[in-house]
């Protein structure tokens, strides 16, 4: 049944799964440092929070919903000038690595937002009680108590993004998808296709199993 796979094949096959790990790793870094602070400002401009704020928390929230509820490949075409403009090219590793990471950034803040919303809000109030400014509170007590719960989103948002990044290959994004669509689908060889699957599923229990290892060991629970 592997007789395809030829060593130029297996090359292309070691290739694509470093394209999908480069893509997976840098939108899902940039993402984070993007989602992590919306989903902090999300808490604190929400009902009881340190800087209540409805204005502000229903037009941010809005923009993040906005882009979450735009299917991803929707969004892949959409900002194709947006990655032009950053990348110079709408095709390849580092094309694909634009939309990822404004897909995973309103994701990953709506998660920190519902993790931050787990922490005991007597611990807030006792700590402005003491005289904590916003920032104290956010960073000695939101972050570090919330913490576990927000490695566990960020986990689910990293395994989300391994899924984006193999739909970005029906646009030339390069990486796994994209070698499953080339050879798999338009060249007929299911070999491949299941190959890419198989591989997908590893990498993915791979990113859980570390998330999952990452929040017991932080968990103090």
């Amino acid at each position: 049944m592997f007789d395809a796979f030829s060593p130029a094949l297996i090359e292309m096959f070691v290739d694509s799964l470093w394209e999908t790990m480069v893509m997976v790793a840098i939108s899902g870094l940039v993402g984070a440092l993007i989602g992590i602070p919306l989903g902090v400002f999300l808490r604190l401009t929400d009902d009881g929070g340190v800087l209540h704020s409805p204005v502000a928390n229903r037009v941010v929230g809005g923009i993040v919903n906005a882009v979450r509820s735009t299917p991803f490949i929707i969004l892949l075409v959409a900002i194709i000038p947006l990655t032009r403009l950053l990348t110079g090219s709408s095709i390849g590793t580092a094309a694909a690595v634009v939309p990822l990471t404004i897909a995973a950034a309103p994701f990953m803040a709506r998660l920190v937002e519902t993790s931050l919303r787990e922490v005991d809000h007597g611990l807030i109030e006792a700590a402005q009680a003491m005289g904590a400014t916003t920032r104290q509170i956010v960073f000695k007590v939101l972050l570090p108590e919330a913490l576990p719960g927000i490695v566990a989103g960020l986990t689910i948002s990293f395994v989300s993004l391994t899924g984006y990044s193999a739909m970005a290959g029906a646009i030339g994004g390069g990486g796994l998808g994209d070698l499953g669509i080339r050879y798999g689908y338009q060249r007929f060889l299911p070999e491949v296709m299941l190959a890419v699957v198989l591989v997908l599923i590893l990498f993915v229990q791979a990113v859980q199993s570390l998330g999952d290892w990452a929040v017991r060991r932080l968990s103090h629970r």
